[in-house]
Parts: structure tokens; sequence; C-alpha cells
């Protein structure tokens, strides 16, 4: 976790938003819980909200964000957030931030949903839409949104201690295998964007219904594999089954996905086991999910 994110308050948005964008003064600034981690999100008003960056390691997700968005959402089959503005770094706050239109509805989560495999197909639809997206000036997977769509190797090292940390607790050879056929493999054709980070956070529904994707500042051109992952932690039997049918992507690009969800899910299980947050069982079964079931 890291140690030096900041506490954004919404008085602090309030005077950033009076300094620099008056029109907007009198609007109101609520925060928007959850707020996600790498970004603080407060609603401003009724028809936009603000996302600030919650340490340095994220501030260069906000240019990008507003570089990208505008290019990709006239070829994606769901709506992304529209940017309006970027703020500017001040005496008030350290980073750049973005002001974006706001989107109606919910992150995802299962007793919302009316039709999982629905919700399945629309996803994989959109993914699709986004690896047929011009890739042309696109920013290359790296440090700037932790190599999603890189080289999953990057992340050995604490893979294998994460692996050597829960040995009283999971398959060690099997994790270890599931690691090692990951990286087998490479993404040979040419580079697709990748959201880089599809998780139910991300994923908004409204009327039981996927209608929105948020939060690009994972995003980049590379392996798509990183996008795969909510496979695991997150879609079921039937839906499952029809993301996998639905996305024409070869077996060795599922293999490196296990290993994207593999890795976030032993770190996330170190984590919060060694803090002894509430959330550990529940992550425990989405690693068990990961370490027993190969699409």
């Amino acid at each position: 976790m890291l140690s030096d994110r900041l506490d954004i308050s919404e008085p602090l948005v309030r005077a950033l938003i009076a300094d620099q964008f008056p029109q907007w003064a009198a609007l109101p600034v609520r925060k928007v819980v959850p707020g996600g981690w790498d970004n603080q999100t407060f609603r401003l008003g009724e028809t936009m909200s603000v996302r600030l960056p919650s340490a340095g390691s994220y501030a260069a997700q906000v240019a990008k964000e507003q570089q990208i968005l505008p290019v990709l959402a006239p070829q994606l089959s769901l709506p992304i957030p529209t940017a309006l503005a970027k703020g500017q770094a001040s005496s008030h706050y350290p980073f750049a931030f973005g002001i974006y239109g706001w989107i109606t509805g919910e992150p995802a989560m299962a007793a919302q949903i009316a039709d999982m495999t629905g919700f399945a197909d629309r996803l994989a639809g959109f993914i699709q839409s986004l690896h047929r997206a011009e890739t042309a000036g696109g920013p290359p997977a790296g440090p700037h949104n932790f190599h999603r769509g890189g080289d999953l190797g990057i992340y050995s090292a604490e893979t294998v201690a994460a692996i050597a940390e829960l040995a009283d607790e999971i398959d060690g050879n099997v994790a270890t295998a599931i690691w090692n056929e990951a990286l087998s493999s490479h993404w040979v054709r040419p580079p697709v964007w990748v959201h880089g980070d599809i998780a139910p956070g991300n994923l908004l529904v409204a009327d039981g219904q996927l209608v929105a994707v948020i939060d690009f500042g994972t995003a980049a051109i590379g392996d798509p594999a990183c996008d795969l992952v909510i496979a695991w932690n997150f879609l079921h039997g039937e839906a499952r089954a029809r993301f996998r049918t639905a996305l024409p992507l070869d077996d060795t690009t599922w293999q490196r996905a296990r290993g994207w969800a593999l890795w976030k899910a032993l770190i996330t299980t170190v984590d919060m086991r060694r803090s002894g947050a509430p959330a550990l069982d529940g992550q425990r079964r989405i690693l068990a999910v990961i370490l027993s079931e190969k699409l």
C-alpha cells in the first residue's frame, strides 16, 4: 500500500475549482463513495465529476486521459467519460487533475445485474471494440500504467515472493506452474488498446445492465491479456464461458490472462493478510478460483 497517498477533502476540491474554474465555483462538490484508489472522485454539480490523483505515481494518467478519451469515445461500443477540462497543480494540491462529464450508473455488483450472461456479452463487445480502435499515437505500456498490456515478467520477483509467503494456505507448485505457463508466451500480433483495469468498480450498471466503462488512467496499447482478469474475479459459470467464447483470442493469451489474475490476487491476498483486512476471505476465494479453474 502507498504511504504517500493524499487525503483529498471536499473543501480542498471546492478551493481548486474556485481558483481555477470560477464559472463552476457555485456548484456543489460531493465526494463519491467509493471514490477510487488511484484517483479520488468528486461529483461537481449534477453533470460533472472531478478526479484527482491520490499519489505521484498516478499523476501522469491525467494528461493521458485528456488526450485519449476524445479519440477512443467514438470508436467504442459503450459510453466512456468525456474529458471537459484539466486543472493544474497549485499551492493547494501538487498534481494536475481532470474534470469529466458525469455518467449515471453504479459500480457493478452481481446482485444488481439482471442477466450475467448478457453482462458478459456486452463487456466482451466493449473489449472487442477497444481492440479495433485505431492505435496510432497510443502510449505503449510502461510505468505510467504499471505495465498493463506489457511484459508480465516484470512482476516475477513479486509473484514468486508472494507464492512463498502464502505457502501455508495455497499449493505453491500449482501457482508456480500457472505463473510459468503465463510467462511462456508473448503477444506477437500488432498492439491493441487495453483499458488496464477492467474491474467491477470501473464498470457502471444501470437498470440491471452494463451501461458504461470509466477510469482510463491505466490505458495503453499492447497485449490484451491484462483486460481478461475479470473472467476469474467476477464472472462465473455460463457468464464466464460466454465471455471466453465471445472474444477471438488464442489459448496463450488466456494463459497470460490467468497469470495477470494470479499476480494481482497473490499480492492483494498478501497485503490483506498482513493488515487483517475484513475482505480477506473474499480475496482468498478469488485466489482459489484462479488456482483451480483454467478457461
